[in-house]
């Protein structure tokens, strides 16, 4: 399978004979990059701000996940599990969704904006975990220090970080820290930097937890 990053908290999981997903796409007169032209089986909405549920922006006769449940859609499995962001939940406080695919028994966790760190119950209840796609650049999401901490918990193969600064991003009223302090934390001095991620299959996962960054795509 194969895993591209556009920016913010928005990729496109893809697999031959499998439905495609896109994640969280923006609204990029908000975010910043550029506008996204993707085509997508199947789209999530992890919460709903213009950061991360734009759908206008995805072409496609699609089908809109925005919160939780159980779905099986063109051979992916997904879960979405809702969370507050919180320890103590607010009636008004803003809800998010992670979602959990199964692409032919690899397993990717979208954590979307999620600002706590789990419970080791909510962990055990995930399964395991082949790919993290993590918040970092706090902005309403999760910081360095929690996102690291969350990692352990996981223990995934692989983490790939998301929603963070880059130079593409624009000034918002939560302003997102760039990927050095993340990296910082885990201690990666030079870290892999790819377009995208392929995984052949689940035989091919580092045995190891893999930081790995991926570099924003421009939309095709």
């Amino acid at each position: 399978m194969e895993i591209t990053w556009y920016g913010h908290s928005c990729f496109r999981l893809s697999e031959r004979g499998l439905a495609t997903v896109v994640t969280d796409p923006y609204d990029n007169k908000q975010v910043g990059y550029e506008p996204l032209k993707l085509k997508a089986d199947i789209v999530t909405i992890s919460h709903d701000t213009p950061g991360h549920n734009h759908v206008a922006a995805i072409k496609g006769d699609t089908h809109v996940i925005d919160g939780p449940g159980e779905f099986e859609i063109g051979g992916v499995f997904i879960m979405g599990i809702q969370t507050n962001g919180h320890i103590k939940k607010n009636d008004g406080e803003l809800r998010n969704t992670l979602y959990l695919f199964d692409f032919n028994g690899i397993s990717i966790l979208h954590l979307g904006d999620l600002n706590r760190v789990p419970t080791q119950a909510e962990v055990e209840d995930f399964g395991p975990i082949n790919v993290a796609l993590i918040p970092v650049g706090d902005g309403g999401g999760l910081n360095a220090n929690k996102a690291v901490e969350i990692i352990s918990l996981l223990e995934p193969n692989i983490v790939i970080p998301m929603h963070y600064a880059t130079p593409a991003t624009i000034a918002t009223p939560k302003k997102l820290e760039t990927l050095d302090k993340f990296l910082k934390e885990m201690g990666i001095i030079n870290p892999e930097i790819l377009p995208s991620l392929k995984i052949p299959n689940a035989a091919a996962l580092p045995e190891e937890t893999k930081v790995v960054v991926l570099d924003y795509q421009k939309n095709s």
